[in-house]
């Protein structure tokens, strides 16, 4: 009866797989679509795209996915689609549209969730473009910001409704290091377009929103210089690639884009060289390499404000003596030690005494 063990042991294991949402942002800037045209048309780019989103799924039955469209003077949700609202006829009884004439019927062929997700943003892009009009090809501005806005919300939605009501993504997230988060969520860029001085604030405010929420932001340039997503990938821990050839976008999803947050740990991530940390001026939009920063708000202006006061919160900027030369002292001159019994300069290294003899 000695040999037996009353004692009691638990061996905690985790059986549910960790959900990973995927938030997908494709920049639909249709004049930098027109200019790459002739190497990787629309059509094919979200052709490619759909099968990573497939692969992503596939992975997991918990894995998540959303997709959000960057546009000139907008950012809309491409899947998952708004809940249209349902309306009455005129004899008081109401109308189901939650079934839409185009969507097509189910093929034996095709997974039902893949041709959902497939006939939402086929469906979401061609609305979007025939709502695109000539007087919003004129701005050439790109709605990243309120892209990476939305697919953070729809990200802290999610983690709210995995780990209940502990409030936002980022305390949702355990502080322990062995426990595993509640859901590994990341956001995916597809950029075709340069980056907008303009949209530079509204920009990194949500990157760093998503670095307090532990969201990664990866980027894979298509074409153009996005300075301010090489910094977002740089804060976020996120994955930039440069596409030297646009037409090889499946190559570059499936090999540099696929691991999640938690299997970078185990793989050697691909790493962007160089890293652009230039700034946009608060003043002009333009950006700057060197300029003035306010010591309160810490805007930054390309050349000094009128009246030497700050733009944003009107603080009275001392700049002392800025542009003045600086004073030149002049250099002390030593005075030569002066040697006994008239000696030269050269110091004296003869010994008093004579040298013993034996």
């Amino acid at each position: 009866m000695d040999a037996v063990d009353f004692s009691e042991h638990y061996e905690v294991t985790t059986a549910e797989e960790t959900p990973s949402l995927l938030s997908i942002v494709i920049d639909t800037n249709p004049r930098a679509w027109a200019a790459l045209d002739g190497k990787l048309p629309l059509s094919r780019a979200i052709a490619n795209l759909l099968v990573f989103v497939n692969a992503h799924l596939a992975f997991s039955n918990a894995n998540q996915v959303a997709i959000v469209a960057a546009h000139v003077n907008r950012a809309v949700w491409l899947y998952p689609t708004p809940p249209q609202i349902a309306s009455m006829d005129t004899f008081g009884d109401v109308q189901m549209n939650d079934v839409s004439n185009d969507v097509p019927r189910s093929s034996a062929n095709k997974y039902p969730q893949f041709a959902q997700i497939e006939t939402a943003v086929l469906s979401s892009i061609r609305k979007l473009m025939n709502e695109t009009t000539e007087q919003d090809l004129e701005t050439t501005t790109t709605q990243l910001s309120g892209a990476l806005t939305l697919a953070l919300c729809h990200i802290n939605k999610a983690s709210q409704a995995l780990g209940g009501s502990s409030g936002s993504l980022a305390q949702a997230v355990p502080t322990s290091t062995t426990a595993p988060p509640p859901m590994k969520g990341r956001i995916l860029v597809i950029s075709v377009s340069d980056s907008e001085p303009s949209q530079y604030i509204p920009t990194m405010n949500a990157v760093f929103a998503a670095s307090h929420a532990q969201v990664a932001i990866d980027t894979l340039a298509l074409c153009g210089d996005s300075t301010f997503l090489q910094q977002a990938c740089f804060n976020t821990n996120g994955t930039y690639l440069v596409a030297a050839h646009p037409q090889g976008l499946l190559t570059y999803l499936m090999f540099g884009l696929i691991a999640d947050t938690e299997a970078r740990q185990s793989l050697i991530a691909p790493t962007h060289d160089t890293i652009d940390f230039r700034a946009a001026c608060f003043c002009h939009g333009k950006v700057v390499d060197t300029g003035f920063v306010c010591s309160i708000c810490l805007s930054i202006f390309c050349e000094l404000p009128e009246n030497s006061e700050c733009l944003t919160c009107g603080t009275k900027l001392a700049l002392g003596k800025y542009g003045s030369k600086p004073a030149v002292l002049p250099r002390k001159k030593k005075k030569k030690k002066r040697i006994a019994n008239g000696g030269g300069g050269r110091e004296d290294t003869i010994s008093a005494t004579g040298t013993p003899r034996p």
